[in-house]
């Protein structure tokens, strides 16, 4: 094993141990490798291996049983006494999020619960990382925002780890498919983009772009709703009338494709936008083009949210019930902490959204 980062050969053998603790590979009363294993397989001194299981049994990792060995430790009593709740969100913004929380706050602290707080900023390594930490602590179970649910993530790893450790948890806003049969809480984000399309189509709109988030899985059922709506009311499908964007993209490129789209005279009469900060955005840019909503063009968002009252033209959009889906959230939370068979007994809630209609569509 070599030192890197001026890290002590100690103190690296510690974190590989724990770190296989955390992750479950080594399990509560399963007995690790001796001192003689650990010191051929990594190289090291005794003095130092046993320097590194020392730091571990103070830390309540390990214990040794003289004669025999030295065993896992299992944490699972002090986790269950803990009344704290991990939960891990892409964002706490002033956008939607600190209405969620506020809704998960209030059934945990209720319940006498507390809440350890984490914020992803939609970054796959944050969400690692506070995984990490969150396995280091005594939590009795976790409400997750999946970070970048739509792509594959390393990070599945963590979720056999809580599995393991019989750590329950609930997803909220989207979960990936390799979990689908987990605790979720979510939007039927397919129902909600419909029925913005098949009111735009009503109003005799037939040019519609759609701009979707390709990185969620929100942005992808959305976009269901929105090629579904389009088939049953007789509107075609049309690739290049289809705006994609990842996390990192979201301040540019949505802009600079309807900019281009609009500069080249593409024949557009309505814009559904993924959320109403897409949508919020998108009124400077028409208006600097010299396009009036709802006069020349349509625009939809989808949330509900404050912004939707506050862009120029009051934004017709898609209810999201924030604190209702963070209380659902944590009541289901509750009823799996306790349930001890809680992973034969998934508890899935969807969520119907309602459309919102405002000022910012007109008919054709």
């Amino acid at each position: 094993m070599q030192s890197r980062n001026n890290q002590p050969k100690y103190y690296m053998l510690m974190e590989h141990l724990k770190e296989e603790i955390l992750m479950g590979r080594i399990m509560p009363g399963e007995q690790i490798p001796s001192e003689n294993t650990l010191t051929e397989t990594h190289k090291l001194s005794r003095h130092t291996v046993r320097k590194a299981i020392s730091m571990l049994v103070n830390e309540g990792y390990l214990y040794t049983e003289h004669g025999r060995g030295t065993f896992c430790l299992s944490r699972s009593s002090k986790r269950n006494d803990s009344k704290n709740i991990g939960v891990i969100m892409t964002y706490i913004s002033e956008y939607i999020f600190p209405r969620v929380i506020e809704g998960i706050e209030r059934v945990l602290s209720n319940n006498k619960y507390s809440i350890i707080l984490k914020n992803t900023s939609n970054i796959l390594n944050n969400e690692a990382l506070y995984f990490e930490d969150l396995l280091s602590k005594d939590i009795e179970g976790l409400i997750i925002e999946p970070t970048k649910s739509a792509l594959f993530s390393n990070n599945l790893k963590f979720y056999e780890a809580f599995d393991k450790h019989n750590i329950p948890y609930v997803f909220l806003h989207g979960d990936y498919r390799e979990l689908e049969g987990k605790s979720k809480v979510v939007l039927d984000d397919v129902a909600g983009m419909y029925s913005v399309v098949e009111y735009l189509a009503k109003l005799g709109h037939k040019n519609i772009v759609g701009i979707f988030k390709a990185d969620d899985t929100q942005g992808i059922d959305r976009h269901r709703g929105y090629a579904k709506a389009l088939t049953d009311t007789g509107l075609p499908y049309d690739p290049d009338s289809v705006i994609w964007y990842h996390t990192e993209e979201q301040e540019i490129k949505p802009f600079a494709i309807i900019k281009q789209m609009l500069e080249e005279k593409r024949n557009i009469d309505a814009i559904a936008c993924y959320n109403d900060e897409i949508a919020f955005k998108m009124f400077p840019l028409l208006n600097k083009l010299g396009l009036k909503v709802p006069d020349d063009i349509s625009i939809t968002g989808f949330d509900d949210s404050f912004l939707s009252e506050n862009c120029p033209v009051k934004l017709t959009t898609v209810s999201h019930p924030k604190e209702v889906l963070g209380e659902e959230a944590a009541k289901i939370l509750l009823q799996l902490i306790n349930d001890k068979n809680y992973k034969n007994n998934p508890i899935q809630k969807i969520i119907i959204p309602k459309l919102i209609i405002k000022d910012s569509c007109r008919k054709r």
